[in-house]
Formats: C-alpha cells, sequence, structure tokens
C-alpha cells in the first residue's frame, strides 16, 4: 500500500501517555489495530486515524504520507 506511517505510531502512544496496557484496558482500539499499528500497517479506518489525531494532539498529515510504489512508477516511465 503507498500510504505509509511516518511515526512509529505505538511510541508515539506511549510517549503521550498511552502504553498498549491501557489502549486495552480503556478499549480505545481493539487488539486487531494494536497489531496493525506494531506491523506498521495503516489502518484503513477513519475512525482509527481521527482518534490517533485526537489522542496525540495532530493533523492526519502529521502521521500519515503517500509513498508511491516502485512497480507503478516504473510502469508510468514505460
Amino acid at each position: 500500500m503507498p500510504i505509509k506511517y511516518k511515526i512509529d505510531v505505538l511510541a508515539a502512544l506511549k510517549d503521550a501517555g498511552y502504553s498498549t496496557y491501557r489502549i486495552r484496558r480503556e478499549k480505545i482500539f481493539g487488539e486487531s489495530h494494536v497489531q496493525q499499528f506494531r506491523q506498521n500497517e495503516v489502518t484503513n479506518s477513519m475512525d482509527v486515524l481521527a482518534k490517533l489525531c485526537e489522542l496525540l494532539h495532530c493533523q492526519p498529515a502529521d502521521l500519515i504520507e503517500y509513498v508511491a510504489d516502485d512497480a507503478a512508477e516504473s510502469a508510468d516511465t514505460l
């Protein structure tokens, strides 16, 4: 997927006071989303992205970026 996180989401959440224990206990994010953060997989849920922005006091552009696929770039140049 050409959309990537710019930051380590779990580290940023921890710095903001949200450990994975607290995230689970308070049901801020489900286990599947925590696993996606661990694997640096961007969620396809706008609700999760909005919640991240709320907790980290940032904008979506501070969290994610578009990185072109090398295969797509090569096909465009042919």
